[in-house]
């Protein structure tokens, strides 16, 4: 993930997103993403990796569907807020929700666990992308999905507030190069648009989506 004053993925270790989510009572809208509930909604539940869950919306939306959620996140803060969110929608939701402290760019999730592994805007430099997305694919059980969710390079050009940093923004063959040919039935590959308010101003969005089924 990047920051609004394009802090650099490498500053941004457990250190800066603790003292981040301090700062305020909520730093993200509670909602789920989007594009999570438009191509996981028609899923059958199973399990699920959550990768970067922050303070758990998209975790919490998919166990109160029945998914049973992995919830990963290198902010403490963040994970102890989303934990205490889990509680308050009630016992058999918190139960289907295990919170994990990691940080992601070193740590190797079970291979292959999860029927579902989503990451949502989760920016790096395209080395330790790489590296996470082959991690990710590898953790998809046969039969599962992969949905990888971010800002799409084309916001650089159309005057959207992002940070400065190209090399953080990426299309979908950064997300695909890391399937294994043959094993892997791309669902969807697009740049889609949408409408994001920042600092006032209403812009043009295009979020990456990527959504690959690994063969059963």
């Amino acid at each position: 993930m990047t920051h609004d004053d394009g802090t650099s993925p490498e500053d941004m270790g457990e250190d800066f997103w603790n003292e981040r989510y301090r700062t305020k009572g909520r730093i993200w809208s509670g909602a789920p993403n989007r594009h999570l509930v438009a191509e996981v909604a028609g899923l059958a539940p199973g399990r699920a990796l959550d990768v970067g869950s922050g303070e758990g919306a998209d975790a919490l939306w998919l166990a109160e569907r029945g998914w049973a959620v992995t919830a990963v996140d290198i902010s403490s803060v963040a994970l102890d807020r989303a934990a205490a969110h889990a509680r308050d929608r009630g016992s058999e939701v918190a139960e289907r929700i295990t919170w994990t402290r990691a940080d992601v760019t070193a740590w190797a999730p079970p291979a292959p666990a999860f029927d579902l592994v989503t990451v949502q805007f989760m920016h790096l430099y395209p080395n330790p992308r790489a590296r996470l997305f082959a991690a990710l694919a590898g953790a998809v059980a046969p039969g599962g999905e992969l949905l990888v969710v971010a800002h799409h390079p084309r916001d650089l050009e159309t005057g959207v507030p992002r940070p400065p940093m190209p090399e953080l923004f990426y299309e979908g063959d950064a997300v695909t190069a890391a399937l294994t040919e043959g094993e892997w039935e791309v669902l969807v590959d697009e740049a889609r648009a949408g409408e994001q308010t920042l600092d006032g101003t209403t812009h043009t969005v295009h979020d990456l989506v990527v959504r690959a089924r690994r063969s059963g």
